[in-house]
């Protein structure tokens, strides 16, 4: 389990990760509008890679958004006391895997098995 110090440290760290993802999703807003092309610019953009443009910006904004929900999730569960055990088994996570993600939900064996064997 995490003490006091690492505990502090991950808040502060999932804190500004959400500011961060905030400002992407701000940013990420425009570049995933309705796609306009100007004529009167020169070197304009085809429409094909105007839309693939678009289409990438949308995937991006789901990823950033699916982040973002998971940093919002990991800072409650912060607040309640919950933060640092796995949701599927309920073990400890790993303190070196919420040091590289500290929004991860589950411990790595747990996610390991969704990924590969996904719920259907």
């Amino acid at each position: 389990m995490l003490n006091d110090a690492q505990l502090s440290d991950h808040r502060e760290r999932l804190e500004g990760l959400r500011d961060e993802l905030c400002a992407q999703l701000e940013a990420g807003r425009s570049a995933a509008g309705t796609v306009v092309l100007d004529q009167t610019k020169i070197g304009r953009l085809s429409r094909m890679d105007a839309l693939q443009q678009q289409n990438m910006a949308q995937s991006t904004l789901r990823n950033v958004t699916a982040r973002l929900r998971l940093v919002h999730r990991a800072l409650a569960r912060i607040m309640s006391g919950d933060y640092g055990y796995c949701d599927v088994c309920g073990n400890d996570i790993e303190p070196g895997r919420l040091d590289v993600q500290p929004e991860a939900p589950c411990c790595f064996a747990c996610q390991s098995q969704q990924e590969y064997h996904p719920q259907s």
